[in-house]
């Protein structure tokens, strides 16, 4: 064993995951060491004892106000809707615009052993979520006659069979030289005394260090780097598991790009008081997110004069960042603080037996990358109408929303809408998909009207 090694732990008090050391073979005592090596101990020591900043979230949230919001209405069809729309297109058309596809979560709490992004989703076609994304990219490059790169995250679980997965199907049409995989971190866990736990008796736990966890893979990838060689100056953040985001709207940039935003963050406007999703607030003109469990609920269900919700804006994961500003964040050490998360983690135990625990008995770290917002000059959020551009995909029936058959309904009732606004007859009760390289919006559905027939049946356009 290495003297470096078992030194390194004694001093941290942590021999314990030596336990089983002669036990192990030389490749798995080799991983064992490899995964020692990476921690940062003077980082993982101040997460355990709790000497970094804690925030006040209920002082925070007694002086939360709404930040400089635009309406969903406004985002369409508002007095700047033409001239954010132009400033959008023209970013797009300049080739300024990549996108950031977040995809390291696994398809577990759907039951389904394999990266999300795998997942089947179309509700006529069973396209994959990444086809879905993946697809609306390509048809709003081919739209503006330009390139978007996309660079896909993943984690250490998803990594490799979303490689092959892609590959096997040849990116689904998307030039390779535009698409690349980088991989997140990762963090340790530690259960109730601070010590690191085992996940095998040659493997410490651990677990990607959140969506947070982009802004350092992105670096260390030298995807930074490739992004300013391109010439790219914004970047569209999504995650994988919403086959409807408004991928890289032309509107959504042109007013980021408009409003000199460094951050800019789409919204929906929560259903009620208590739904789970992060708060975006400002405090003292400092555009925030308070998530959903740190939100005290007598704050969460405040109202206005009106009887609507005063802080309604709630986060899902979509945003819109300056290149520039994610290279400045990058250089600041505490750019992005750490969450704590109580969770079940199973473990070995002292005598190598394997537990799987009925209460949380450890605590997870992980960094959300919403944490930018406040340093973020000219932060605004743009509300869109959950059944035009959000609904995740997250459970297994029969919860009660977030399922396949909830997700797969809402697609088809979108583009329905499109068609219908189009003019174009639609049978009650048929399932209606459209793929994106045939019309990648309501607008461009509605060119292509004239050449559809009355749909009396289920029916996929492509």
């Amino acid at each position: 064993m290495s003297e470096e090694i078992k030194s390194l732990l004694e001093t941290q008090g942590q021999t314990h995951v030596l336990k089983f050391w002669d036990d192990l073979s030389a490749p798995d005592q080799n991983s064992l060491v490899e995964q020692v090596k990476a921690i940062d101990f003077q980082q993982l020591n101040q997460l355990v004892s709790g000497d970094d900043h804690v925030t006040d979230w209920g002082a925070l949230a007694e002086k939360a106000e709404l930040p400089p919001a635009i309406s969903a209405q406004d985002l369409k069809t508002g007095a700047d809707f033409e001239a954010a729309d132009s400033v959008g297109r023209a970013a797009l058309s300049n080739g300024e615009v990549a996108m950031v596809l977040v995809a390291g979560g696994q398809g577990s709490r759907l039951g389904f052993d394999h990266p999300k992004g795998m997942f089947p989703i179309g509700p006529i076609s069973d396209r994959t979520l990444y086809q879905v994304i993946i697809e609306h990219l390509m048809a709003r490059a081919q739209q503006f006659n330009t390139v978007i790169p996309l660079y896909i995250m993943t984690s250490p679980p998803t990594h490799d069979e979303s490689q092959s997965f892609l590959e096997k199907h040849n990116f689904f049409g998307m030039d390779r030289e535009n698409v690349r995989l980088f991989c997140q971190g990762v963090m340790p866990a530690v259960d109730d005394d601070g010590k690191l736990m085992l996940s095998s008796k040659s493997s410490l736990f651990v677990s990607p260090d959140g969506h947070g966890g982009t802004l350092a893979a992105l670096s260390k990838s030298g995807i930074l780097d490739d992004m300013q060689k391109r010439g790219i100056k914004h970047v569209f953040y999504g995650q994988i598991d919403n086959p409807l985001i408004q991928v890289c709207d032309p509107a959504l940039l042109g007013y980021h790009i408009s409003r000199k935003s460094e951050m800019t963050s789409q919204v929906v406007r929560k259903n009620e008081p208590l739904q789970k999703v992060g708060n975006v607030v400002s405090v003292d003109g400092v555009v925030q997110i308070i998530e959903y469990s740190d939100l005290p609920e007598e704050n969460a269900r405040q109202t206005n004069a009106d009887g609507s919700l005063k802080l309604w804006a709630g986060s899902i994961a979509v945003h819109v960042f300056d290149v520039d500003f994610l290279v400045a964040s990058n250089a600041t050490a505490d750019s992005l603080p750490f969450h704590r998360a109580r969770k079940k983690v199973p473990f070995v135990d002292g005598d190598g037996n394997k537990v799987d625990p009925e209460a949380p008995n450890a605590t997870k770290f992980e960094k959300f990358i919403f944490d930018l917002l406040p340093k973020a000059k000219n932060a605004i959020v743009c509300e869109v109408d959950p059944a035009e551009g959000f609904c995740a995909v997250k459970n297994a029936p029969p919860a009660p929303s977030e399922t396949p058959d909830h997700v797969k309904a809402a697609i088809s009732d979108l583009h329905t809408a499109w068609l219908k606004a189009a003019g174009v007859e639609v049978a009650a009760g048929v399932k209606v998909e459209i793929n994106p390289m045939f019309a990648v919006d309501a607008a461009v559905t509605k060119s292509k009207a004239d050449n559809i027939d009355p749909i009396t049946k289920d029916t996929y356009l492509v």
